[in-house]
C-alpha cells in the first residue's frame, strides 16, 4: 500500500509539472521576458514552494519535540541545494545522454548561468561561515542572515534588468505547445494562463506533500535519524518539480530554461532559507551538515568552472551525481 501511495503521488507530480511548465511558457511569452527570467525566477520560486514549506512548517508548526523540529528544519534547508547542485543536474544531463551523446554540448545562456552560480556560491559560503559562529554572537549571525536576504533581492533586480537585452539577443520565452486549458475550449487569455499556473502549482505542492508523508511513514523501517532523513530523503520528493521541469525543457533543447530552473532555485534556497536557519536553529557543523555544505559548494564550483571554460558537456554533470553518491557514503558511515 505504501509503495502504491508513493507511486500515485510521483505520477501526480509528473502531471503537475507538465501543466505548470506549459502555463509558465505562455506567461513568459505574453510578458515578452527572457528565458532567464522565466527559468531563474518564475519557475525556480514557483517550484521551490514544496521544499520551502517543509522547513517553515517544521520550525513554526512542528511537533512538541523542539530538537526534532530543528533537525528537520536544518536538514530540509540544506538538503534542497545539495540535491539541486548534484543529483538534479546529473539526472537532467542523463535525460539527454542518448539524444546528444556523452560529449554532447549543453548550451544555456552563459551570462545568466554565471550570475546564478556567483550569487549562490557567495551566499552559501556565508551560510558555511555561520556554522562556526558562536551562539553568543547573535549580532554576527543576524548580520549574516540580513546580508543573505539582501543578496537575493539584488539578484532578482539584476536578473530582471538583463531581461530586455536577452530578448533582443533571441532568448525570449516561447511556448512550444498550445495552452492545455485552451485545448478544453477555454479562452486563451491572461485569466486562463494564471488559472492553469495556479492549478499546476497546487498539484505540485499536493503531490510533494503526499510523497513526503509516504517517506515519513517509511522512515522507521529504514532506521534513519530526522536530520539524515531530511538531508537525504525529503529533498528527493520536494525537488521533483525542479528535476521534472528541467528534464522536460532540456529534452526540448531549451537549455537556458532547464538550467535556470535549477540554478535559480539554488539561489533562492541558498539565500533566504539558510538565513532563516541561521536565526532560528542551532546551525552547528555536525558531520552530516558540514559534509552536505562542502559537497554542495564543490558541485556548484565545478559547474562554475565549466561555464568559465566555455565547455559544458553532458558527461561533465555526471561528476555532480558522483558527488551526491560521495555524500551518501559520508552521511551513512
Amino acid at each position: 500500500m505504501l509503495v502504491l501511495q508513493l507511486l500515485f503521488f510521483l505520477i501526480l507530480i509528473l502531471i503537475a509539472a507538465e501543466v505548470f511548465v506549459n502555463a509558465l511558457e505562455h506567461l513568459g511569452e505574453r510578458l515578452k521576458i527572457s528565458e532567464g527570467v522565466t527559468g531563474s525566477i518564475f519557475a525556480a520560486v514557483g517550484t521551490a514552494m514544496p521544499e520551502t514549506i517543509v522547513p517553515l512548517l517544521a520550525l513554526f508548526a512542528g511537533t512538541e519535540n523542539r530538537q526534532l523540529n530543528e533537525e528537520i528544519g536544518v536538514g530540509a534547508i540544506l538538503g534542497a541545494p545539495l540535491m539541486l547542485s548534484t543529483l538534479s543536474l546529473c539526472l537532467m544531463a542523463l535525460s539527454v545522454w542518448k539524444q546528444r551523446g556523452s560529449r554532447g554540448e549543453l548550451t544555456p545562456e552563459r551570462g545568466g548561468l554565471t550570475r546564478d552560480l556567483d550569487f549562490f556560491l557567495g551566499a552559501f559560503v556565508l551560510a558555511c561561515i555561520a556554522l562556526f559562529m558562536p551562539h553568543n554572537g547573535t549580532g554576527i549571525r543576524a548580520m549574516l542572515a540580513v546580508v543573505m536576504v539582501l543578496t537575493y533581492f539584488f539578484y532578482v533586480m539584476l536578473t530582471l534588468k538583463d531581461s530586455a537585452r536577452l530578448v533582443q539577443e533571441g532568448h525570449q520565452t516561447e511556448a512550444g505547445d498550445a495552452l492545455f486549458l485552451a485545448r478544453l475550449k477555454l479562452p486563451d487569455n491572461w485569466f486562463t494562463v494564471f488559472t492553469q499556473l495556479g492549478l499546476g502549482l497546487a498539484l505540485l505542492v499536493l503531490g510533494a506533500k503526499g510523497f513526503i508523508h509516504g517517506i515519513e511513514l517509511a522512515a522507521p523501517l529504514l532506521g534513519i535519524s530526522a536530520l539524515v532523513l531530511s538531508l537525504m530523503i525529503v529533498p528527493v520528493a520536494t525537488e521533483l518539480p525542479e528535476k521534472v521541469n528541467s528534464i522536460l525543457w532540456i529534452r526540448k533543447r531549451k537549455d537556458t530554461l532547464a538550467f535556470g530552473n535549477i540554478t535559480g532555485a539554488m539561489v533562492f534556497q541558498g539565500t533566504l532559507l539558510p538565513a532563516l536557519g541561521i536565526l532560528l536553529t542551532p546551525w552547528v557543523p555536525q558531520k552530516e551538515v558540514l559534509a552536505g555544505v562542502i559537497i554542495t559548494l564543490l558541485a556548484a564550483a565545478w559547474l562554475r568552472l565549466l561555464v568559465y571554460r566555455g565547455q559544458l558537456r553532458v558527461w561533465h554533470l555526471v561528476v555532480n551525481g558522483g558527488l551526491y553518491v560521495t555524500y551518501l557514503v559520508v552521511a551513512l558511515s
